[in-house]
């Protein structure tokens, strides 16, 4: 009824390169997606496992929350700090941050 006023849209169709050029797209953006976000967090995740199986005791740490201290025990999950001459704190291995060179605790 409407035929009239609007003329019917006619689809064009698509070329060979059409599908082509859309897979490529495809995958470049994959690639990209790798390459920029899932790679390095990969690595970070790695290189953090890594760090939270070398603890040991004595070594300095510091934690997410910035609290610094000497490890005084280590169990499998969970891990003791001495955070000042006395007073110990149970934290979980995961929340460690980095390991930091010996003496660091005495210079602050």
């Amino acid at each position: 009824m409407l035929d009239f006023f609007i003329s019917p849209a006619h689809a064009q169709e698509a070329g060979a390169g059409g599908g082509i050029a859309q897979i490529v797209m495809l995958v470049g953006f994959v690639l990209i997606f790798y390459f920029l976000l899932w790679r390095p967090q990969a690595k970070r995740a790695k290189q953090h496992k890594q760090l939270v199986t070398s603890l040991a005791k004595g070594d300095e740490v510091v934690i997410g929350g910035g609290l610094v201290g000497r490890i005084t025990k280590v169990s499998d999950e969970f891990l003791t700090l001495e955070v000042s001459e006395g007073n110990e704190v149970n934290v979980q291995k995961n929340a460690v941050a980095a390991v930091l060179p010996k003496g660091t605790i005495k210079s602050i």
